[in-house]
């Protein structure tokens, strides 16, 4: 029995808590070797010890420098890269426009789309040489159900996700045919670390924190399921799979049937 896969080689930049976690687990239990970008000490920290062959990297995935020292890390350790997944993101609460005050407006919003738009850009950007350079390669972006439904976050956070859902189609049209683009697009989910903009004063506030959240979460969706990083893991398995060559400029949806609406 060999893993999905085998002889890949990634980066996972925001992999140290939530779904980014999930992915690495799911990504080694696979048969990958793995290296991640992680902006939290202590993330790192546990990283080293829980996982010792991973190729840990602090940093901050909105800048140039720390996406350059990761690839680098990557492509020293294991030969190259032909993997990228990016998970980093930060969430409003669920913030109207009249909820934000003017004088807060505009550092919101560049921390907002630094954090979830930038830093996919900033990640794409520097692994593109070694991306190429593979012989098959691929890179998976992490969306929302917010990039396609009003209500699932606020006036801040549902843009910018809506902005990751245009970078997956920019890019997969622009780097084909020698990298595929896809996303991959989770409903609410359980275990996560997402906080809110620090710039609101929300980067104490755990979206799991919320009381009820798992009851809440089925609630929402048809299937009656509240999915953990775990379960979205699969999806990112899959799109970095070669059992998904012919896959470009798409997006999963793991989120319980979501989109069909209201469960009767």
């Amino acid at each position: 029995m060999t893993g999905w896969l085998d002889g890949k080689r990634a980066l996972v930049v925001g992999g140290g808590s939530g779904i980014g976690r999930a992915v690495v687990d799911a990504f080694g239990a696979e048969g990958a070797t793995i290296a991640v970008l992680e902006r939290d000490r202590a993330k790192c920290e546990r990283l080293r010890d829980e996982l010792p062959a991973v190729a840990v990297v602090e940093g901050d995935a909105t800048t140039r420098a720390a996406n350059d020292r990761a690839v680098a890390a990557a492509v020293e350790s294991f030969g190259g890269l032909d993997t990228l997944v990016n998970c980093v993101g930060v969430f409003d609460f669920y913030k109207g426009i009249d909820d934000i005050g003017a004088d807060d407006l505009s550092a919101a919003f560049d921390e907002m789309f630094r954090t979830n738009v930038l830093s996919h850009l900033q990640s794409v950007k520097a692994a593109l040489t070694a991306l190429r350079a593979a012989s098959v390669s691929s890179i998976v972006l992490t969306e929302s159900t917010s990039a396609y439904y009003p209500g699932r976050g606020g006036v801040l956070y549902v843009p910018s996700k809506f902005a990751v859902r245009g970078l997956v189609t920019a890019l997969a049209h622009d780097l084909a045919p020698l990298i595929r683009v896809n996303g991959v697009a989770p409903g609410g989910t359980l275990h996560t670390d997402l906080r809110g903009l620090a710039s609101l004063g929300l980067d104490d506030v755990r979206l799991d924190d919320s009381p009820d959240r798992a009851t809440d979460l089925a609630a929402r969706t048809p299937l009656n399921v509240a999915l953990s990083g775990a379960d979205h893991a699969w999806s990112y398995v899959f799109l970095a799979s070669d059992r998904s060559r012919g896959i470009t400029g798409e997006t999963i949806h793991p989120d319980g049937g979501f989109r069909l609406g209201a469960p009767k």
